[in-house]
């Protein structure tokens, strides 16, 4: 069995399902690696239709699992398990990043801890999954990843509002209020922003594709040191 091989054997044991190994190394193909060697196929294709069989399995989790929330808390709650900040943190607990293909440039700039990359790499195993074992062998999948957020009330807040969720936490453990610092790189049509915030002893960074997104996930990371504190 070669490295690459026994590292997707890996993977598919953290992910309790077995997956085409043709559909694998195509979702965690991204399309910078695809592009510097020969335009090849990459992932994008997968995580459109990984996007639409999340978004359900979580829709049909919730309503059948909270019959006394409305029609905008259902929504509320099901834009924070599948925005991109949540994914992130999804693919962070299975170590996905190591397992992606990347291009030099997305490499050399932390292209694996990338919040909009993993929750994409996250949306094209959904999808392969989905082709690879079926409708529900993808859902069960789905909800065991997302399972966490589903059973932790404030993680649904913390999610939603990372930034609100973390300052409140930080006043409740008597820190001052957390302060953020934000830096960019790459070209203007292509910028990544790398977001500091510090809050009491703790530092934590973020990326993405705007301040806002950055800000999020740096806040996101910091609340989750924060409420594993005892």
């Amino acid at each position: 069995m070669t490295d690459v091989t026994l590292e997707r054997h890996t993977l598919t044991d953290k992910l309790g399902v077995i997956i085409d190994p043709e559909l694998l190394s195509l979702a965690l193909t991204h399309r910078s690696f695809a592009y510097e060697h020969g335009q090849m196929p990459h992932n994008e294709r997968l995580e459109f239709l990984g996007d639409s069989v999340l978004g359900q399995a979580v829709t049909v989790r919730l309503f059948t699992g909270h019959p006394d929330l409305d029609e905008g808390e259902l929504a509320k709650r099901r834009a924070s398990v599948v925005s991109t900040v949540a994914l992130a943190e999804v693919a962070r607990r299975i170590g996905l990043g190591a397992y992606i293909l990347l291009g030099r440039g997305e490499n050399q700039t932390g292209g694996r801890d990338k919040d909009s990359i993993l929750a994409d790499t996250m949306e094209a195993i959904i999808g392969a999954t989905f082709l690879s074992a079926g409708p529900d062998a993808a859902t069960s999948l789905v909800l065991r990843l997302v399972e966490p957020l589903l059973a932790d009330p404030e993680r649904y807040g913390a999610a939603m509002d990372p930034k609100t969720s973390l300052q409140e936490l930080a006043a409740r453990r008597g820190f001052a209020p957390p302060s953020y610092g934000v830096e960019s790189s790459g070209p203007d049509h292509d910028r990544t922003f790398i977001a500091t915030v510090t809050v009491g002893d703790v530092s934590m960074n973020g990326t993405g594709t705007s301040k806002k997104h950055a800000e999020m996930a740096a806040a996101l990371r910091a609340w989750h040191e924060l409420a594993d504190r005892a």
